[in-house]
């Protein structure tokens, strides 16, 4: 096939073109975030948001903030991951009357939320893709999918590490085929299988826990791990992720405004 001989003018318009001027890592403009370790972030799922905090990532409830906000972010060089909770039900959710009662299990610790029957794909897909729909529409970048490890759990139904796979892939799927950068949440035990399938992970007290040393695998991959303790001090914690290379900072169980990052 002969090749098109363009302008010279042209060509570099085209280069100039080809990366988002506000990507802090330079990637391609139209291509999926995929958000590299070592990226400092905040995460608010709680009071008045505070977008003050200079971080290059924002993790916030995707029902809670409008295109408004996302865009606001986005003019302050922010990328922004919509918080959905695709695990479990919660009952204060503007969809909350599309889940039938046949997929609701057992509460999983907090008020309001019941463990979700990812067996019946028929019925949460759909529901699933809604949402995911509407973290695009409101212009994020990335999802976080929170309850992704509910086979781990006593959730009232018979789940299998099968059935948590499926559906796992299931929600990356749904979130990439909608251009959303997706992460893993949690789930430690089926990392080896996910791992290529996600895009990056959000951890919760890896450290305290003694298992920040299971996350790495993204990062051998190239792919960030944002992670956060709660009853740890930086002191504690830090200078093991950041040897990790994991972006770590201590938060709130409420996970308001306040956080305090590694030094």
């Amino acid at each position: 096939m002969r090749r098109l001989l363009l302008p010279a003018a042209l060509l570099l318009l085209l280069a100039g073109c080809t990366t988002a001027p506000d990507d802090p890592e330079g990637q391609p403009s139209g291509s999926r975030w995929q958000p590299r370790p070592g990226l400092t972030w905040q995460w608010q799922l709680s009071g008045r948001l505070d977008t003050s905090v200079d971080v290059p990532v924002y993790d916030i409830d995707g029902f809670d903030h409008g295109a408004d906000t996302v865009a606001r972010l986005h003019g302050d060089g922010r990328k922004v991951i919509c918080y959905l909770s695709t695990g479990a039900f919660e009952d204060w959710r503007p969809d909350a009357a599309d889940f039938p009662r046949a997929v609701l299990g057992k509460g999983n610790g907090w008020d309001g939320e019941r463990w979700l029957d990812i067996r019946r794909t028929d019925v949460l897909e759909p529901l699933m893709a809604a949402r995911l729909d509407m973290c695009r529409e409101k212009g994020f970048d990335a999802v976080e999918p929170d309850n992704m490890d509910g086979y781990a759990n006593d959730t009232g139904f018979p789940l299998t590490a099968a059935d948590q796979l499926r559906y796992n892939r299931l929600i990356a799927r749904l979130a990439q085929d909608r251009g959303l950068a997706v992460g893993l949440k949690n789930d430690l035990d089926q990392i080896p299988e996910l791992v290529d399938d996600f895009d990056f992970a959000v951890n919760e007290q890896c450290a305290q826990y003694d298992e920040c040393d299971t996350l790495t695998p993204f990062i051998t991959a190239d792919k960030a791990v944002f992670h956060v303790e709660y009853e740890l001090p930086p002191t504690r914690f830090c200078p093991r992720t950041r040897d990790l290379h994991l972006s770590s900072m201590q938060k709130h169980y409420n996970l308001d405004p306040w956080r305090r990052p590694c030094p």
